[in-house]
């Protein structure tokens, strides 16, 4: 390769390193203006879902309280980055950041990754969440997903094993709601109405971590009562 034709191979992968500097200036305007876009857009999902699913999420936040009343346990699935969710609202329960607050049983269904490879090995992906349910599922206990599309296939399996074996059932969805709204196996379902991947999962975790703190009071209150 000559050099001549090496200078164009390195302008073609880096074009934004040969701009003259005004076509970067405004190619710099043009990133700030989405930054600002993205943000704002951002900050309206988050208080439009809040302001219109406030008493929903006060009664999902009384069903996981009334799970741990029961002596019962939470446990989370979800896919790819609803995956890491899962693993996040299990590790707010277990490992509650504010002094005072007891920690509570919180299982993430994606941990095991031994488990979950056989399952999908063996008998299909669909079934890793069903496997664990007929495993560690008890009628005290609480079951909920996290999906931004509302129709992850092993999700939806795993939802009408709990309803058999009498768990709570809870969802957090985005877009219309998929299948998790309409199957009516879910208990309580709240969805973001955005068709935006990562809106939705930044309104599902300003979700949980509100159900984590609404779920702590709840409980407190209950104790105060009962003493």
């Amino acid at each position: 390769m000559s050099e001549q034709d090496n200078n164009q191979h390195l302008m073609d992968l880096y074009p934004f390193l040969h701009k003259k500097n005004k076509d970067l200036i405004i190619g710099q305007q043009g990133l700030l203006e989405s930054i600002k876009q993205k943000s704002n857009e951002s900050i309206t999902t988050k208080q439009q879902f809040f302001a219109n699913n406030a008493e929903a999420l006060l009664a999902t936040a009384t069903a996981i309280a009334s799970v741990y009343m029961n002596n019962g346990r939470m446990l989370a699935m979800g896919n790819g980055g609803s995956s890491c969710d899962a693993a996040h609202f299990s590790v707010e329960f277990q490992h509650p950041v504010t002094a005072g607050r007891p920690a509570l049983p919180a299982i993430n269904l994606l941990a095991d990754t031994a488990m979950n490879s056989a399952v999908a090995n063996d008998v299909g992906f669909q079934h890793i969440f069903v496997r664990q349910l007929c495993a560690h599922g008890r009628k005290e206990d609480g079951l909920i997903g996290f999906s931004t599309s509302g129709n992850s296939h092993n999700l939806m399996q795993a939802y009408a094993k709990a309803k058999e074996l009498g768990l709570v059932t809870i969802g957090l969805a985005g877009g219309d709601g998929g299948e998790m709204k309409r199957s009516g196996l879910l208990d309580h379902c709240l969805i973001v109405d955005s068709d935006s991947i990562h809106r939705v999962q930044e309104v599902h975790v300003a979700c949980y971590h509100i159900l984590w703190d609404l779920t702590h009071t709840l409980l407190a209150d209950s104790r105060g009562q009962v003493s």
